[in-house]
C-alpha cells in the first residue's frame, strides 16, 4: 500500500509549466515551418522557451514563468493571426517513466482559468422546433397530395394550416397526424399535438409539456455539446466544470485557460449544424439579380473560390437533419480509399433522410454551419457586447444512393474529414447562448491559493503530530507514521481518480486528518485503560484495537454519510469538500486500525518478557 500510494502521489511534486497552446484552424497544420515561425516570433521579443513540443493536433510552447507566458501569447497571436488559435495553458512535467500516473486535477481557484455564465436562448429553441414542425407538415401535405394555401406560425407557438375552400379538411387533418415530428413527440412520451378544425383552417397546438421538454432538452443538449467540444479541442489542456444553473443558465469553468477570447470561440461559436439539399439553378445569377427561388436561400461556402471570393450556393430552406439529431460521426475512408465521414442520425432524422434520398439519388446536398460569435467593441470608451452571425456551407456532395440514419460524406481532404468528424461528434448547440458573466482567475492568484492551502494543511498536520509525540510517546510515533501514510493515500487516490482539488478540498483534507486523529485517540486511550485494569501489555494492545474498532467504525460511517449528503445535494465547492473528506475518512479507517496495529506488533510483538509499553 505504501509503495502504490507513493507511486500515484509522486506526480504531484512535478509543477506544471506555464505554456502557450497553438491549435491550427481549417486548412493549416502543425509542421516544422510553424515551429520555426514560432521560434522566430519569440526570439524577436526576447523570449527563450523551455521547449516547443509538437503534439498530434497542437503545438505546446513551454515557458519558465507566468510573465513570459503572457508576453509570448501576445506576440504569437499578433504573428499567427487568424490562421491559428493561441491560448494560455499549463503543461504537465510528469516524466514518461511514471507510466500514466497523473497529478491531482486543480480547480479554477487553484490553477487559474476562465469562468463564464451563459444564458440559453429558450425562445430560439422553441422557434427552431416549431419551424421544424411547420416544414414537416408542408412536406407531409405535399407527399399525401393534399392541397393547401399556407402553413404559417401563429401566436403562442401554434401552427395554422389553411386549406382551399371546398377541399376535404378532414383528409388534411388525418394527413397531418402522421407528421414525422408528431410521431417522434409521441414516442418520446410527450402529449400528442392537438388539431382544431376551424372552417377551412386547422390550428395545430403544441401542449405545454412539449414546450417544457423542448426548452429543458435544449439546455441538456447544450451542456453535453459543450463538454464534448472542450474534450475534442482542448484535450488535456483543461478539466472543465460545466453545469446547469437555474432554468436557463449554464456555468462553464476552464481551469488553466487564461484567454477568454479563445475560450469564447471554442464554447460559443457553432450554434447550429444542418443538412440541406441543393436547389437547381445558377447561384451567381440569383445573387446578381436578386431572383432567388421561393423554396431556396443563398448560402456561401466556407472555402473561397479561385478568384478569392466566396462561392454562392442555392440550398433548400428545408432542414433534412441537424446537429442535435446526430448520434455519432467518425472519420474513415470510402470504397475508393478516399477520406470520408461516417455519420449516424437518430431514428426520426434517419427516416426523413431516407424519404428524401429515395426520391433524389444523384442530386447534391450540403452541410451548413451557423455560427454566433460574441464580440466586444468600444463605443465612447464603453464596452458594447454584440453577436456576429456567420452562415457558411461545405462544398456540396452528390447523393450516391438511398440511405437513412447511416451514411457517408465524401469529397473531403483528410484533414477536413477529421475536423468535420470532430465537430459533428462534439455536437451542435440546440439553442444559441449568450455570455452574461465572465471572470478570469490569474495563475499567480491560483498559485498563492495553493501555497496557502498547503501551508494550512501542513501546520494542522504538524500540530497534531507534536501532540501525539508528547502525549503518547512510542504510540505517538506509531500514530504519526499512520497519519503520514493517510495523507499519502488521500493524495494518491485523488490523483488516481482524477478528482478535482479545490480550496474547499484543502479544508476537507484538514478535516479528514482530524477524524483520523479521533480514531487513534480512541485506540490509545483504550490500551491505557486496559493497562490500568492490570491486563498484560501485549493483551492490552490487542484488546485496545479490537474494542475500539466498533466505535471507530460507527463514528466514521456517520462522517461518511455526511460527506455523501454534501456531494449529492451540494454544488461545485461543497462537492469538492465532500470528495476529499470522504476519501480521507476511508483511508483514515484503514491507517488507524490496520497500519498502526501492524506497526505496534512490529515494535512490541517480538519481545518475550514485555513488562511495559511507552504509552
Amino acid at each position: 500500500v505504501v509503495l502504490v500510494s507513493a507511486w500515484f502521489a509522486l506526480p504531484n511534486i512535478f509543477p506544471s509549466d506555464p505554456s502557450v497552446q497553438i491549435t491550427p484552424n481549417r486548412g493549416f497544420a502543425i509542421d516544422d515551418a510553424l515551429v520555426s515561425r514560432v521560434n522566430t516570433s519569440l526570439k524577436a521579443v526576447g523570449i527563450t522557451p523551455l521547449a516547443v513540443d509538437k503534439q498530434a493536433e497542437s503545438l505546446l510552447v513551454r515557458l519558465s514563468g507566468v510573465d513570459l507566458q503572457t508576453k509570448a501569447n501576445d506576440a504569437l497571436r499578433d504573428d499567427l493571426g487568424e490562421d491559428y488559435t493561441v491560448a494560455l495553458s499549463l503543461a504537465s512535467t510528469v516524466p514518461e517513466w511514471m507510466l500514466g500516473a497523473k497529478p491531482m486535477t486543480l480547480g479554477l481557484d487553484l490553477r487559474g482559468g476562465v469562468h463564464f455564465v451563459m444564458q440559453v436562448d429558450q425562445k430560439a429553441a422553441l422557434d427552431k422546433r416549431v419551424d421544424a414542425y411547420a416544414e414537416d407538415m408542408r412536406v407531409t401535405l405535399r407527399d399525401k397530395r393534399v392541397r393547401y394555401e399556407s402553413v404559417e406560425r401563429a401566436a403562442n407557438n401554434t401552427i395554422v394550416v389553411t386549406i382551399p375552400e371546398g377541399d376535404d379538411v378532414a383528409k388534411a387533418r388525418a394527413a397531418l397526424a402522421t407528421t414525422a415530428n408528431a410521431s417522434a413527440a409521441a414516442a418520446a412520451g410527450t402529449q400528442s399535438l392537438t388539431y382544431d378544425v376551424q372552417g377551412n383552417r386547422i390550428v395545430v397546438t403544441l401542449p405545454k409539456s412539449e414546450l417544457d421538454q423542448i426548452t429543458g432538452d435544449a439546455i441538456e443538449q447544450n451542456i453535453t455539446t459543450l463538454r464534448n467540444r472542450v474534450a475534442e479541442v482542448l484535450g488535456d489542456a483543461a478539466e472543465p466544470v460545466i453545469q446547469r444553473q437555474g432554468d436557463d443558465r449554464v456555468v462553464v469553468q476552464l481551469p488553466g485557460v487564461q484567454d477568454t477570447a479563445a475560450a469564447k470561440r471554442l464554447i460559443g461559436a457553432t450554434a447550429t449544424l444542418e443538412f440541406h439539399s441543393v436547389v437547381d439553378g445558377n447561384a451567381y445569377d440569383a445573387v446578381a439579380s436578386g431572383n432567388v427561388p421561393p423554396e431556396a436561400r443563398v448560402y456561401y461556402q466556407r472555402e473561397l473560390g479561385p478568384d478569392g471570393k466566396p462561392i454562392p450556393v442555392l440550398l433548400s430552406k428545408r432542414v433534412l437533419a441537424s446537429g442535435d439529431q446526430m448520434v455519432t460521426a467518425r472519420a474513415g475512408v470510402d470504397q475508393n480509399g478516399l477520406p470520408s465521414v461516417d455519420i449516424t442520425l437518430n431514428n426520426a432524422a434517419g427516416q426523413r433522410m431516407f424519404d428524401f434520398t429515395s426520391a433524389n439519388v444523384g442530386k447534391l446536398m450540403s452541410v451548413v454551419y451557423i455560427e454566433r460569435i460574441p464580440q466586444v467593441t468600444m463605443v465612447d470608451g464603453k464596452e458594447v457586447r454584440s453577436t456576429k452571425v456567420n452562415e457558411n456551407a461545405l462544398a456540396p456532395t452528390r447523393i450516391a444512393g438511398v440511405f437513412g440514419k447511416n451514411f457517408q460524406t465524401t469529397g473531403l481532404e483528410k484533414t477536413e474529414a477529421e475536423n468535420l468528424a470532430k465537430l459533428l461528434r462534439a455536437g451542435s448547440l440546440a439553442a444559441p447562448m449568450d455570455f452574461i458573466e465572465e471572470r478570469v482567475v490569474g495563475p499567480s492568484l491560483g498559485a498563492e491559493n495553493v501555497e496557502r492551502g498547503v501551508t494550512a494543511v501542513l501546520f494542522s498536520f504538524l500540530f497534531t503530530l507534536l501532540f501525539f509525540l508528547v502525549y503518547y510517546r512510542m504510540f505517538g510515533v506509531i500514530t504519526s507514521i499512520a497519519l503520514l501514510l493517510n495523507l499519502l493515500m488521500v493524495v494518491a487516490i485523488m490523483s488516481l481518480l482524477g478528482a478535482t482539488m479545490t480550496l474547499p478540498g484543502f479544508a476537507g483534507l484538514a478535516l479528514s486528518i482530524g477524524l483520523s486523529v479521533d480514531a487513534n485517540v480512541l485506540i490509545n486511550e483504550r490500551i491505557r485503560e486496559e493497562l490500568r485494569m492490570g491486563v498484560p501489555p501485549k493483551a492490552a494492545i490487542a484488546a485496545g484495537y479490537e474494542k475500539a474498532s466498533g466505535t471507530i467504525f460507527d463514528a466514521n460511517v456517520t462522517g461518511l454519510l455526511a460527506a455523501l449528503a454534501l456531494y449529492a445535494f451540494g454544488t461545485g465547492p461543497l462537492q469538492g469538500f465532500a470528495v476529499t473528506m470522504g476519501v480521507g475518512i476511508l483511508t483514515s479507517m484503514f491507517t488507524a486500525i490496520t497500519v498502526s496495529r501492524a506497526l505496534a506488533v512490529l515494535v512490541y510483538g517480538g519481545r518475550k518478557n514485555l513488562k511495559s509499553i511507552a504509552i
